[in-house]
């Protein structure tokens, strides 16, 4: 699967197949790794071309394919049951990359930061809140799922993992009670949580959070 490739056809649900796309550090020479997960509408491509802010010596990226461009159908606030069968299958994808992507860079969980933007942010979000795993996590203009979100039904245990959760105060797509809202349950998760608002900013990736990333993959390259 790695470098490239396509996911298992086995793993549940209409991701099941999709195409994979590498850039970066290859064997041997990634000392971090960066999992990017695309929009609505967008490519696992567009991702890699998304998070070139913070390509550097050393880092490995991987972003996934979702179905139909999109990794669920309806809105976030629908009720969880309508984005099923969807979301389990994202969240199995990303379970199978981060976990392929480990073994064949030979990385820790710390080295692999798991991240998105819009609709990949929110299956990023529901992998780490469910299953901990200690991957640094920055989620950019998206958060966790459902009418309203409750830190009781997830069960992950960051353990002091560095967490993002930034977007823009004129989003019209993610509001701004979501992203505190999220960045409440990573809190109560062991994360260690940094929360931005960006005023006048609306759904769209920020210099600033490219610079959290990179000051992030700086320290897990030094040499």
């Amino acid at each position: 699967m790695f470098p490239g490739g396509t996911l298992p056809d086995d793993l549940p649900g209409p991701h099941a197949g999709q195409p994979v796309v590498t850039a970066g550090a290859p064997r041997g020479a990634a000392e971090a790794a960066v999992v990017c997960l695309h929009g609505r509408g967008a490519t696992a491509q567009g991702a890699i071309n998304l998070y070139e802010p913070v390509a550097g010596h050393g880092v490995a990226f991987v972003a996934p394919q979702g179905a139909r461009s999109r990794w669920f159908p309806h809105a976030a606030d629908e009720p969880r049951e309508r984005n099923e069968p969807h979301v389990p299958s994202a969240v199995a994808v990303v379970d199978t990359v981060l976990d392929r992507t480990r073994e064949a860079l030979g990385l820790p969980p710390e080295a692999v930061v798991l991240t998105g933007f819009s609709q990949g942010a929110a299956v990023a979000a529901e992998y780490a809140a469910g299953t901990g795993g200690r991957h640094p996590l920055a989620l950019l203009s998206g958060g966790l799922l459902g009418p309203t979100v409750d830190p009781g039904q997830y069960g992950g245990d960051l353990g002091g993992t560095p967490v993002l959760v930034a977007g823009g105060a004129d989003d019209e797509r993610v509001p701004v009670e979501r992203l505190a809202a999220t960045a409440r349950a990573f809190e109560s998760l062991g994360g260690d949580v940094t929360e931005r608002v960006y005023e006048g900013v609306g759904h769209e990736v920020t210099d600033d959070e490219f610079a959290w990333l990179a000051d992030l993959l700086a320290e897990l390259t030094v040499e």
